[in-house]
């Protein structure tokens, strides 16, 4: 008997999920194993060891990286059988005409292969990475909590600075995220102004880690976290009241008992779009099987698993055949939930009568202010996160 093809794919807990993995086995007849790590710690495995993986489930910002270094191959999209579904997020920029081109690393900027090797938005028979998954993010607050003086309808990223939550705000603690997450803040609590806050000059930068560290010398943020374990496991905490977060973080807390909301601030979310690239060194059955587990992640069941947890998929009408017209009312359109709705687990998650905040798919991808980035200077943006964070220490 032959033996299954072994996929490799390079990753993160984020959307590596072993329900995801089981399934692909089954229907694919692959084996798969899925190498999951925390953000840094993938990246420098892409960038560095594209032998040791197949495929690397990442996010658009991180192709900035492995890109110049040819730690990946282009996929070519006439092997995609559902290519032409792909809507035009990551593609053109945005959904619709009307919604504005927010900064930062946009998808359709570094998706198509150009005829000089380098990427950029004119469309090709190559691609950098399969777009896939992706949300808009913005932070949690325990509304019980809240301070005098703030209400709901005010949600802005300023409150991360405000001193009212002092000692009680936790970040997310990778540059490419947790920086912008912060230089929303700054500039929306008017202590800066950045004139592309996806790409910061040198001495923006600097204007940011100075306001920062100088909030931090007196213990402003009270912790920082890599993954969504940890974003949960902070927000469970007593000291913790407001937090940026992930979507599956608020699964952890709803199953918890504990009563968050999810802000929708008024300068815009800062979002991410996901994909699959496939390593340089895929050859062969290998790379014949990564291409069949490329197509199945647009074939629908997939996207209705990362539905169930938050997060969006490229083609989304192909999900819909999967989900439940209660799930699409609640987590595409923007309807309160009309029946008891499960968690990517299958558990009981949303309750009847709940709300998505920020509406419908097409509000909230058009509520973008910033994708994650990476910066020009991002060597130096790293440089100076990595004083703030050591600001408070000792």
């Amino acid at each position: 008997m032959t033996e299954p093809i072994t996929l490799r794919v390079l990753g993160t807990s984020v959307t590596l999920l072993e329900s995801i993995r089981q399934r692909a086995e089954q229907e694919l007849g692959i084996r798969l194993v899925y190498q999951i790590h925390e953000v840094q710690q993938a990246q420098r495995i892409a960038v560095m060891q594209p032998d040791s993986y197949d495929l690397y489930d990442q996010w658009f910002h991180n192709v900035d990286l492995v890109w110049p270094a040819r730690a990946i191959q282009p996929i070519d999209t006439r092997r995609l059988a559902l290519w032409e579904e792909i809507n035009d997020l990551p593609k053109r920029g945005r959904l619709s005409p009307d919604d504005r081109l927010a900064t930062g690393s946009l998808p359709c900027d570094r998706l198509f292969v150009q005829h000089d090797g380098g990427l950029g938005n004119r469309p090709s028979d190559l691609i950098s990475m399969l777009p896939l998954t992706h949300n808009a993010d913005s932070f949690a607050y325990r509304p019980e909590r809240l301070p005098n003086g703030l209400t709901q309808d005010q949600e802005s990223w300023s409150w991360l600075l405000d001193e009212r939550w002092c000692g009680r705000i936790a970040l997310q603690s990778d540059a490419s995220i947790g920086a912008l997450d912060a230089a929303m803040a700054v500039q929306a609590a008017g202590l800066a102004d950045f004139a592309n806050i996806g790409n910061l000059e040198l001495d923006e930068i600097d204007r940011l880690a100075k306001v920062l560290i100088d909030k931090q010398r007196h213990g402003h943020f009270a912790a920082f976290w890599s993954d969504d374990q940890e974003a949960g496991e902070l927000m469970m905490q007593p000291r913790i009241d407001i937090q940026s977060l992930w979507s599956p973080t608020l699964m952890q807390l709803h199953r918890a008992g504990v009563q968050y909301r999810l802000a929708v601030p008024r300068e815009g979310y800062r979002a991410w779009f996901g994909g699959l690239s496939l390593s340089r060194c895929a050859t062969g059955k290998v790379r014949d099987a990564a291409y069949a587990y490329l197509n199945w992640w647009l074939a629908g069941w997939p996207g209705a698993v990362m539905a169930r947890q938050g997060f969006y998929i490229s083609n989304p009408l192909r999900t819909r055949d999967h989900l439940s017209a209660a799930e699409w009312d609640y987590w595409y359109a923007g309807l309160a939930a009309r029946e008891e709705l499960p968690g990517s687990d299958g558990l009981p998650l949303i309750d009847i009568g709940a709300c998505r905040e920020g509406g419908s798919y097409a509000q909230r991808m058009g509520h973008i202010s910033v994708w994650n980035s990476v910066m020009d200077e991002h060597n130096y943006l790293v440089r100076r996160w990595a004083d703030f964070l050591r600001a408070g220490r000792g």
